[in-house]
């Protein structure tokens, strides 16, 4: 994970469940990153009071206080600072997603994930913030940028105008750049479909999906015989 190397950002791991907890902490730390934890919300914002963390990594399914909860005071109060905010969910709905963005968080990660992706998600995020501190809910490869409270596409600051699968299908691009992903996988996430649904329909909506980007639909490469991948 050398490229995923971070300039010592303290990093904040917020869940219930101690293997989650540990086996984040443990990634985040071989990247770099000084991380704290905590287990429930009330010890989350006594932390994050403490610690000042560049970044909180938080769990939204707590016992007691709601990571919502935890989000939303996070922002309300002055003495934490201003950390990003990247969601772990078990839920794929939507309306939980949108629900955190409105919050003020800056992505999400639905679970079961993998440690390594989400190391580089943080990495993105604080990078992002370092550029830009007041863009918050916004993922950026090349001149491409999706807004994820909007659910919006743009491409050098002009909206694109996409269907709800096309900007779910390029997001999923997005946030997996650089990685082949197969049609099956595509299906599965985009469509929610089985795996033995017909993978023609995905390379319909790419072939689609490149057109409306215009040059830069030319990041999109398919890969012979594996599936298909965002170059940024």
């Amino acid at each position: 994970m050398d490229n995923a190397r971070s300039g010592g950002e303290s990093v904040l791991v917020v869940d219930d469940e101690p293997e989650i907890v540990s086996l984040v902490a443990y990634y985040l730390e071989e990247a770099g990153y000084s991380v704290s934890t905590a287990h429930d919300g009330a010890e989350a914002l006594a932390q994050a009071k403490i610690e000042r963390p560049d970044l909180v990594v938080l769990d939204l399914m707590l016992p007691g206080m709601s990571g919502f909860d935890v989000l939303e005071r996070i922002r309300a109060d002055e003495s934490v600072g201003d950390p990003a905010i990247l969601m772990l969910t078990a839920r794929r709905e939507d309306a939980d997603r949108i629900g955190g963005l409105k919050l003020g968080a800056d992505d999400y990660v639905t679970k079961p994930f993998n440690p390594e992706e989400l190391v580089l998600r943080v990495g993105a995020i604080l990078r992002r913030k370092a550029a830009d501190p007041g863009a918050r809910g916004m993922l950026s490869a090349g001149p491409i940028s999706a807004n994820l409270l909007t659910q919006r596409a743009s491409v050098d600051g002009v909206d694109v105008d996409l269907t709800q699968t096309e900007y779910r299908l390029l997001l999923l691009l997005m946030q997996h750049a650089g990685e082949v992903l197969s049609r099956t996988r595509l299906l599965e996430e985009v469509w929610e479909a089985h795996p033995q649904m017909q993978t023609r329909t995905v390379d319909v909506h790419i072939q689609r999906l490149r057109s409306k980007l215009g040059d830069a639909g030319d990041m999109i490469e398919t890969v012979r015989g594996s599936g298909y991948t965002l170059i940024a």
